[in-house]
């Protein structure tokens, strides 16, 4: 096994697959809070503005004709709250539909929600 390799070790941006580009950017943007301009929304892709390494980027394949959209029912990755109630409450208030209530487990605890594509997310507070 090679001893070092030439990729950083941490994850540059995750790929939403989407279906209407300006319709999950202003979702998401709802979602976590960051600001929203339409007129900003350019195919095919859309990067949300995040506050950490990470990226969360926002692919609608316009210029991939062949591309057929198939929302994942396993849960893409996670979001983090400071308070698993309020974050709970609030995507319930923006129309999420709950796939899964809030788990406790000592201080650690989560739940599940799917995107306006299907796509299953997470909230947690660890």
């Amino acid at each position: 096994m090679p001893s070092s390799s030439p990729l950083a070790s941490k994850v540059n941006a995750v790929f939403i697959h989407v279906s209407n580009l300006k319709k999950s950017a202003e979702w998401y943007s709802t979602l976590l809070g960051v600001p929203f301009n339409k007129d900003e929304v350019k195919p095919p892709v859309y990067n949300i503005p995040v506050n950490n390494r990470t990226g969360l980027t926002l692919d609608d394949h316009s210029f991939d004709p062949g591309f057929s959209l198939s929302p994942s029912n396993h849960v893409l990755f996670n979001f983090h709250t400071d308070d698993i109630d309020e974050a709970y409450r609030f995507v319930k208030s923006i129309g999420a539909e709950i796939t899964r209530e809030i788990e406790r487990f000592g201080d650690f605890a989560y739940f599940n929600f799917r995107d306006p594509d299907g796509n299953v997310l997470m909230i947690c507070n660890n």
